[in-house]
Formats: structure tokens, sequence, C-alpha cells
């Protein structure tokens, strides 16, 4: 039986792009299982297919405007899930 993945990867805040480490576990067949921000100053943002990160300092509006520009689909889906 093959195992999960841990990689350390570096993400850019989804609002401005500052760079931030994360640990992302991969499933094995590639698909994202979970991650958690290693740097200080960012939280994950919760998305169930991709490891994204914001500071801190961002306002959860700019976060979901952010999530809309770069996933144009994803704020209808939200909608939906509401």
């Amino acid at each position: 039986m093959a195992e999960n993945t841990n990689v350390g990867e570096q993400h850019g805040c989804i609002v401005c792009g500052k760079l931030y480490t994360l640990l992302v576990v991969y499933s094995p067949d590639g698909k994202l299982v979970d991650c958690a921000v290693t740097s200080p100053g960012g939280h994950r943002v919760v998305d169930p297919n991709w490891p994204l990160v914001a500071c801190d300092r961002h306002s959860s509006e700019e976060i979901k405007a952010a999530v809309a520009n770069h996933y144009p689909g994803k704020a209808k889906e939200d909608k939906e899930d509401d």
C-alpha cells in the first residue's frame, strides 16, 4: 500500500503574493490531503484541491475576492453551498 507524501512547498499569499512555506500532504494519486503554513504571519485558506495561503493581516472579504479572481467558478460554487 502506497503512503501519503509530505512536501515542503512555497506558495504566495492569494491576496498580495508574499511567500510562505507550507507543509503539504499528498495522497499516492497526487491529490491534496492536508496542508499547514509553517511560516509566521500566514494562515491556510481552506480549499479541497489547492494548498492556498493568505497573510493574517488580510480581511476575509479580501481573501474571498482574491479567490474569486484566481478561481472564477469558485464564487458560484460557494454560493451554492450556502
